[in-house]
């Protein structure tokens, strides 16, 4: 089965990270099958970036959202339905 997760990148004290569609099987920082986005939590505000397309795409092929990830989306689709409806 496929994730949408975060995949840890950085150095110590200043991590970023991927969220990449992978298999559920593999290790955090395993060999992605896609990217679809960013996450650094050190950044103020809106601190991600999400091709809302892509993971939509996945979801619909049953990849099942991490916890964070799933949060990141809902976040993403209510900045995006508010840049719609202006």
């Amino acid at each position: 089965m496929v994730a949408l997760r975060l995949t840890r990148k950085g150095t110590k004290d200043k991590p970023y990270y991927k969220i990449v569609a992978v298999d559920s099987r593999k290790r955090r920082d395993a060999r992605y099958i896609e990217q679809i986005g960013t996450y650094d939590p050190l950044l103020p505000g809106a601190n991600y970036t999400l091709d809302l397309e892509k993971a939509d795409g996945w979801i619909s092929k049953g990849a099942q959202p991490s916890e964070t990830v799933a949060s990141i989306i809902k976040k993403a689709r209510k900045v995006s339905d508010a840049a719609s409806e202006v």
